[in-house]
């Protein structure tokens, strides 16, 4: 039978690898669990940049260019609320402002959150079963010399400039995991961890109550793409970030900050030379090409990383026969 796969994916990196996942694997034995930290309100509008990332990459509608959005959008709300007088600093386009209202709206109403991110993805035509770690509220903090800023604060306004001095995660020691997103790990022959970013996409799912205990009791097979080319990111600060928060700016860090819930790692072939130490950590390793641009790359790396975490799976079940 074809196994069960579950992605824990960050927005841009993540939206990669889920594309490549949904081109080669049946949308009824694919979970994705997003991350919800990046969420912040925006002129009385909820947005959930990762979550829209992944929704509207699977619904083949993201501006390729940029790696978010819309494709096509025009901007002509964003002028008038800028005449307004109003900061608008977060680049948001008509159509997905349109997102925004209707997330809200329905928030209003006391509908769950995961209900709403289900409601929004079928709408645009994804099948695949996206799922949110937690409907509680869950923001990430990040402290420069500036002070504390939140997430987009630091990313989009600042873009990533301010050296990070610590990051927190506020909301996780109340916020509660979906049942959805437990059933997800708990039911998985495969557990994949996207190239994201470790501290700011990923951590902040494990820091929901519940997700990393059932990542560390799940009998799936637990396999992490790192998002490290040449021990540098293509895009984004997850590089530096990992230095900041004092891990190796290497494959080694991305290993360490994922300790107790890894079998194995996929690297890019620019990177082979870290494969030893790693292994010497009792993880397998797989190097391949990474870099994922074409649809066509996202796909190889795909099938690539299922085939390599497939193979422990069938050891373990000729090893419990």
């Amino acid at each position: 039978m074809t196994p069960r796969i579950t992605l824990l994916a960050g927005g841009v990196g993540g939206a990669k690898l889920a594309e490549g996942l949904a081109a080669i694997y049946p949308p009824e034995r694919l979970s994705i669990i997003g991350n919800v930290a990046d969420d912040q309100e925006f002129h009385g509008l909820w947005v959930s940049p990762d979550i829209d990332t992944l929704t509207y990459s699977l619904a083949n509608l993201i501006d390729r260019k940029q790696g978010w959005g819309l494709t096509g959008e025009s901007h002509r709300v964003l002028a008038g609320l800028e005449r307004l007088g109003c900061e608008t600093w977060m680049s948001l386009g008509d159509q997905d402002m349109a997102t925004h209202i209707f997330r809200t709206q329905l928030r209003h109403q006391g509908i769950r959150p995961s209900a709403i991110a289900q409601k929004i993805a079928e709408s645009l035509g994804v099948t695949i079963n996206l799922l949110l770690p937690t409907d509680d509220p869950l923001q990430t903090r990040v402290r420069t010399e500036q002070g504390w800023l939140a997430f987009q604060e630091y990313f989009v306004r600042e873009r990533c400039l301010p050296e990070v001095q610590e990051v927190r995660f506020e909301g996780a020691t109340e916020a509660r995991a979906t049942p959805e997103a437990l059933a997800a790990i708990k039911t998985a022959d495969i557990v994949l961890i996207a190239p994201s970013n470790p501290v700011v996409s990923i951590a902040p799912i494990l820091a929901v109550p519940g997700i990393r205990r059932a990542l560390e009791t799940t009998r799936a097979v637990r396999v992490a793409v790192s998002p490290l080319i040449g021990g540098r990111t293509v895009k984004g600060p997850a590089d530096r970030m990992l230095s900041a928060m004092g891990y190796p700016c290497s494959n080694l860090g991305v290993a360490a900050s994922y300790t107790g819930l890894l079998d194995g790692l996929v690297i890019d072939q620019d990177d082979g030379a870290d494969r030893a130490e790693l292994e010497a950590k009792d993880l397998r390793v797989m190097t391949m090409a990474t870099l994922m641009t074409r649809a066509e790359e996202k796909a190889r790396v795909a099938e690539e990383t299922i085939a390599f975490a497939d193979t422990f799976r069938r050891e373990r079940e000729e090893v419990e026969a």
